[in-house]
């Protein structure tokens, strides 16, 4: 059984959403305004947040903003009405760990409730390494040479997953399924996205460009 922050101001969907996670066997605990969840997130009693963008007080990115800057890496799930591309990338870049657009399916929610709840339990504690570059998955801490590079939670996962893959060439889909762990509409250009944050921040010259196949760290 996980705890699960729901924070919503919505009530109808405060309630649909606790239901189904109650159903489901974990404990619940509802905030409808981002000052309170924020409070709630930042306690350390919680597995998981499941973060609505348009809450009263503070935003949904201010919650997120604000709990990443404590060094909390709570899981979120951003659920909003919101569904451009520019808001999912706000989102995700924020540090939100998933992003879904209202309406949905409880069943997929509560899917992606429990990958992200099992990726928080079974993250490696190890160093990985290549050249001048080098990633702590355990205390998430990323350096170039003797420089500490600061990453959001979506940056990370993307250069862990190279770190992973040295010298390969992977394609967009397979960053979109094993770093987002779901696919963004094919016109989404999520993923060219975050590799130009990513480059910006570690070395341009690190991820190499492969034409018409992705993206590979280089050797």
């Amino acid at each position: 059984m996980a705890a699960i922050l729901i924070a919503e101001d919505e009530a109808r969907i405060a309630a649909f959403v606790d239901k189904g996670l109650r159903a489901a066997g974990h404990a619940t605990t509802v905030a409808g305004d981002g000052r309170l969840a924020l409070e709630h997130a930042a306690s350390g009693q919680f597995d998981l947040m499941v973060l609505d963008i348009g809450l009263p007080g503070m935003s949904g990115f201010e919650v997120l903003e604000a709990l990443r800057g404590q060094g909390s890496s709570l899981p979120v799930i951003i659920l909003t009405a919101r569904d451009s591309v520019t808001d999912t990338v706000a989102g995700l870049e924020g540090g939100a760990d998933d992003y879904m657009a209202k309406p949905f399916r409880f069943e997929e929610l509560l899917a992606r409730v429990r990958i992200r709840l099992r990726d928080s339990v079974t993250t490696p504690s190890t160093v990985l390494s290549h050249g001048s570059l080098s990633l702590d998955v355990r205390t998430r801490i990323a350096s170039v040479g003797d420089a500490r590079v600061e990453l959001s939670a979506r940056e990370f996962a993307l250069l862990e997953m190279f770190l992973q893959h040295p010298g390969q060439v992977l394609s967009r889909e397979q960053l979109l399924s094993r770093v987002w762990g779901y696919d963004f509409d094919p016109g989404s250009n999520v993923v060219d996205v975050y590799v130009r944050y990513v480059r910006n921040k570690i070395g341009s010259q690190l991820i190499e460009t492969v034409r018409g196949a992705g993206y590979r760290l280089g050797r």
